[in-house]
């Protein structure tokens, strides 16, 4: 029987890490399946505890259960305790391992993928949510100049930014105006809506990156504002995506997977 892995959340139906796990398992030789998990929004532990009982070896885990699957790991990675989320649980003997590849796969992203250069640079990161406090520890690792939150709650922002230590500051939208970032990262929900964060104009500079979370076919609202502002260079979070599902794949298999190839089949079929 081959190990098996799932990812869980709620919905699930649309999630493509079936078949980026398909592909790193077939690329590394990895005896493995890969299937959806359903939960009830109510029975995230008892989905998640069921497919361990029943020889899951480890699950990925999507919305909205990140925070519950925090919980429910018995030892966390330093990163997961800095989210205060985990995307990824490693299923051996009796301790659930719990650890976050968010941030890890932005920055791989940025890094290999989108040959950006982070250290020295200035960051926005749009939102103060679990998807911006998942990747503000991996993002000050490169020793950006400086990272801005930007929230329509500024409280949050700044309760946020006194998470972590380094060169961050917090404040609101308007207060970005006459200011300009290198890289400017929408980890906000506002694209699952069709809406925009309320970013003032001018805050691409010169040679300046539009990053979104999210992906999908075309532009999210955000690329579309980047384009119009001229940002140098529009990228979605499918780099993100394939490159968080590596680590992962790590954590379990201890292989790493070439991104590249599982990366260019997802967006052929994305932009199909």
């Amino acid at each position: 029987m081959p190990d098996r892995y799932a990812v869980i959340g709620n919905p699930v139906a649309h999630s493509k890490s079936p078949r980026i796990h398909a592909e790193f398992a077939s690329q590394t030789g990895q005896d493995m399946s890969y299937e959806l998990l359903l939960a009830p929004a109510d029975a995230f532990a008892a989905t998640a505890g069921a497919f361990r009982n029943s020889s899951g070896r480890g699950l990925n885990v999507t919305l909205p259960f990140k925070s519950e699957a925090f919980r429910f790991a018995t030892r966390c990675s330093e990163r997961a305790r800095a989210a205060q989320a985990v995307n990824t649980l490693k299923f051996a003997d009796s301790e659930i391992f719990g650890d976050n590849t968010d941030g890890v796969g932005l920055v791989n992203d940025l890094l290999r993928n989108l040959h950006r250069t982070i250290a020295g640079g200035r960051i926005l990161l749009l939102g103060a949510g679990g998807a911006a406090r998942g990747v503000i520890g991996p993002l000050l690792q490169q020793r950006p100049a400086r990272i801005v939150l930007a929230n329509r709650d500024v409280k949050k922002a700044q309760l946020l930014k006194n998470c972590f230590v380094g060169e961050i500051e917090a404040g609101s939208y308007a207060a970005l105006a006459g200011r300009q970032f290198d890289l400017v990262i929408n980890a906000t929900s506002a694209s699952l809506t069709g809406a925009l964060p309320p970013l003032p104009g001018g805050v691409f500079a010169p040679g300046g990156l539009a990053y979104d979370m999210m992906y999908g076919k075309g532009d999210t609202p955000f690329l579309a504002f980047a384009r119009g502002e001229r940002a140098a260079t529009l990228a979605d979070g499918l780099g993100m995506l394939v490159e968080q599902a590596a680590e992962s794949f790590f954590i379990w298999r201890g292989v790493h997977p070439e991104t590249a190839p599982v990366l260019k089949l997802l967006r052929q079929a994305t932009d199909a």
